[in-house]
């Protein structure tokens, strides 16, 4: 689905937000990596290749446990270009689940699967299946990421 309107535009605009390390502490201090509308659509329209489902430990922990965790799935687009998509409970404005460019990542973060879509989806299509709300039992990260993997 290619989003051509500058509403679609505006609603990637806000979710593809990119916070310091991987989320640090202050998640309301968001910086952006792309800021115009035309490198936002490209983006959000781009074939996704390659994803790998990831986690780390929470925010704060040193370890990670189960779903004492945090999941994302990492993207990589025919550019070879990586972006991190992942929710969490006030991480966007409009949408809770975001796009991050993956050199932003920290090195806690682990691959648990690898899927190859060989550009079948687009960046919005795991947008999309990540979803806009967030709920700690109903619609996690966990829940997103495997949505976002087909699972």
């Amino acid at each position: 689905m290619m989003v051509t309107n500058a509403l679609g535009v505006f609603m990637f605009a806000v979710a593809l937000m990119v916070a310091e390390g991987s989320w640090g502490s202050d998640k309301n201090s968001y910086s952006y990596d792309l800021s115009k509308a035309s490198d936002l659509r490209k983006l959000y329209n781009s074939k996704v290749y390659a994803a790998d489902r990831m986690t780390r430990p929470l925010e704060g922990l040193p370890i990670q446990a189960g779903i004492i965790s945090h999941s994302g799935v990492r993207v990589t687009l025919a550019d070879r270009t990586k972006w991190l998509v992942h929710k969490g409970n006030n991480f966007g404005i409009s949408s809770q689940t975001v796009v991050v460019d993956a050199r932003h990542m920290s090195n806690s973060w682990r691959i648990r699967e690898t899927k190859n879509f060989r550009g079948s989806k687009t960046v919005s299509d795991f947008v999309k299946a990540g979803g806009t709300d967030y709920s700690l039992l109903f619609n996690n990260c966990h829940n997103a990421a495997g949505r976002m993997m087909g699972n």
